[in-house]
């Protein structure tokens, strides 16, 4: 058995149960003018018009499966994802913009949202799709801010090792869209979310920044980060003001769990990150393995993550009462802190890390890769290393610790061999990390 190829085959597996066109078609249909979307359902002879909004990496092919069944009942709209993951639609227009940095596009298509939001009545239904990658792709800052400082500090943001969770609270009060202000722009049209987890745990409120859901966060939680991670006294000194302003009570918190503008509003997660573990576990056990989900919420820095893989993986391969081969599956995000100006993303990097462990652990295969196709700076989902990763390298010169330490670990693959590639995937539901022990 070819264990690298066996390991991308499991991958796969998880991440085709939560492509966009299979979401919508288990989740979403329409009886004569009956609308159901999981539990709920919407008559919608009863609305004037029906616009859908969204953002994210997967938004744009969730609109195009979602059209696909409303057909010309959809008056209008706008989408903002990711370059690479665009989706012609009839009906909605469908913008590309910069991730995880916006630019002018993300700025443009985010006013449209906002025009159209503002332009729903009473007798309207506005349908919002959001996804990971939302909340760079919703880009707007504060009147008091600029363009260039609000792009400046997300760059800090995403570079600074602080969790999604935390990285979305700041950016949720530096902005007129996230953590629910998009429902007030809404209110008092109808309104449904449909949102895929790209976090653990799956709260509406951290996916895409929670435009349309209320938050508990709040501008003291926002400061709390910025000052954890020693961002207070570079940051743009408007951005800092305006936080500053808001534990005054001088600028308005984000809507909170109660308000009315949340009255009637309908919330439904399409998709998550445990879908595509039972997909892959599915697979796995087809092929053969005993297959454990060992860990559904990753988290935390790359080099823990890395210590905590390696003790189960020890403890699996070491216990003679579990049947071999076995094939362990992790699911979640880690965090890592750049320091260098290498090429890579967390799974790489920890697909590297990982490899540099196992050089004396003989019989595992390690994968880490990304649900949407894309790891950090580069056009890779992750990297896929075994017990002998290492000793290949050193036999070619390359040594994986100089990598390592710049951060460098897309240049590493590329040489030594193990990158995944899948492109754009159209969908994001976090990370998924294999080990198969033979």
């Amino acid at each position: 058995m070819d264990f690298r190829k066996t390991a991308e085959h499991i991958f796969l597996a998880g991440v085709r149960e939560v492509l966009p066109g299979k979401i919508i078609s288990d989740l979403v249909s329409l009886r004569g003018s009956v609308l159901k979307f999981g539990d709920h359902s919407a008559d919608l002879d009863k609305f004037d018009k029906i616009y859908v909004l969204g953002a994210g990496k997967a938004s744009a092919a969730l609109g195009h499966y979602l059209e696909n069944i409303l057909g010309g009942r959809i008056t209008g709209g706008q989408i903002v994802t990711k370059y690479g993951y665009f989706c012609k639609l009839k009906k909605t227009k469908v913008t590309e913009a910069g991730h995880p940095i916006p630019d002018g596009n993300g700025f443009e298509a985010t006013r449209e949202i906002l025009r159209i939001a503002d332009m729903a009545a009473s007798g309207d239904l506005v349908i919002c799709i959001w996804s990971g990658g939302g909340s760079a792709l919703l880009a707007d800052y504060p009147g008091s801010s600029t363009v260039q400082e609000i792009m400046f500090f997300n760059d800090m943001l995403v570079r600074c090792g602080a969790s999604i969770h935390e990285i979305n609270t700041v950016r949720k009060h530096l902005s007129n869209v996230k953590g629910g202000l998009l429902a007030k722009h809404i209110s008092p049209a109808a309104l449904i979310t449909l949102y895929l987890s790209d976090v653990t745990g799956d709260p509406p409120e951290v996916v895409a920044s929670g435009p349309t859901v209320p938050d508990t966060s709040t501008f003291s939680d926002a400061l709390q980060v910025i000052e954890k991670y020693g961002l207070k006294n570079d940051m743009p000194a408007s951005l800092l003001d305006h936080i500053l302003d808001g534990i005054r009570g001088i600028n308005p918190d984000t809507p909170k769990p109660g308000d009315e503008i949340f009255a009637g509003s309908k919330v439904l997660l399409a998709g998550n990150n445990m879908k595509a573990l039972k997909a892959a576990a599915a697979e796995a056990e087809q092929a053969g393995f005993t297959t454990i989900i060992a860990d559904p919420e990753l988290k935390g820095d790359t080099t823990d993550t890395c210590s905590h893989l390696i003790d189960l993986i020890n403890w699996y391969r070491n216990d003679p009462g579990v049947r071999k081969p076995v094939c362990l599956l992790f699911g979640g995000e880690t965090t890592v802190r750049v320091t260098g100006d290498g090429l890579g993303g967390r799974n790489q990097h920890l697909a590297l890390q990982t490899a540099i462990r196992l050089q004396n652990i003989r019989g595992v295969t390690f994968l880490s890769a990304g649900t949407d196709g894309n790891d950090g700076n580069t056009d890779a989902a992750g990297a896929v290393v075994d017990s002998e990763t290492v000793h290949d390298a050193l036999s070619m010169n390359i040594v994986p610790e100089d990598y390592l330490g710049k951060f460098d670990s897309n240049r590493f693959f590329r040489r030594a061999g193990g990158l995944i590639l899948t492109g754009p995937t159209m969908t994001n539901v976090m990370d998924i990390a294999i080990a198969l022990i033979e």
